[in-house]
């Protein structure tokens, strides 16, 4: 029953990062993601091919996927039922040039190295080989384990050794700055009847706010994106 109930709450994690609920505080940035990799997954190759997930402890965008699948190897250090290889993702013990297409989402900002881990997807890509990648830029630190925050000059330098690099905001400064006054209120909400107010009031109107507002503005400004997504051919 143990297994069962962990698996249930990895894939109730892995739907909620998919398509989260307008009551999520980073509905905006997981909305634009979700978005970006999918117009991002037409170019993927035919299936069948295979997949590597870095920090693929739920596997959010797995579903998105075409079913003809050959082979998915998801790599964590947290075991989990989707988790097929415990390790580190900066001595991944993968064979060189045999993946495909390779994942690495809201991973890098806990590693002490992020080069590291890029130079090890990178070797496990066949040539021509897809990476996608999502970091974020200005967001509350969550864990002591945390190091860095990105921007767009430093991932295109990071990703020096791929061919070809997009880096794209996920959503503008105005969903930036909705997004992190949500993630600032989460951080300060401590108590229960608080949170609850929030989630039920606050976080929906900032994410309907930073929808319309964006719309309206028209702006390509993303100077206070909130969050990266990267598309990098090997």
């Amino acid at each position: 029953m143990a297994t069962i109930e962990t698996l249930n709450q990895v894939n109730h994690e892995g739907r909620e990062r998919l398509y989260p609920s307008i009551t999520n505080p980073s509905w905006l940035v997981l909305r634009k993601r979700r978005q970006l990799f999918q117009k991002w997954f037409t170019r993927f190759p035919q299936p069948p091919f295979r997949v590597l997930d870095v920090g693929g402890r739920i596997q959010p965008y797995r579903s998105l996927l075409p079913p003809l699948i050959s082979h998915y190897v998801a790599v964590d250090l947290i075991d989990s039922p989707l988790v097929n290889v415990v390790a580190r993702a900066e001595q991944l013990p993968l064979a060189d040039d045999y993946f495909d297409v390779a994942f690495c989402t809201q991973v890098l900002e806990y590693i002490p190295h992020p080069e590291t881990v890029i130079a090890e997807i990178h070797r496990v890509l066949k040539p021509q080989g897809f990476l996608l990648l999502s970091v974020p830029s200005a967001f509350p630190r969550d864990s002591d384990q945390e190091c860095w925050r990105f921007l767009p000059a430093g991932l295109r330098h990071l990703l020096r050794t791929f061919s070809a690099v997009e880096v794209e905001a996920e959503g503008g400064s105005i969903t930036g700055f909705f997004r992190t006054v949500n993630a600032c209120l989460n951080v300060f909400a401590k108590y229960h009847a608080i949170r609850l107010l929030f989630r039920y009031g606050i976080y929906p109107l900032m994410n309907l706010s930073g929808v319309i507002l964006e719309k309206i503005a028209r702006s390509q400004n993303d100077q206070f994106a909130a969050n990266y997504s990267v598309l990098a051919q090997k």
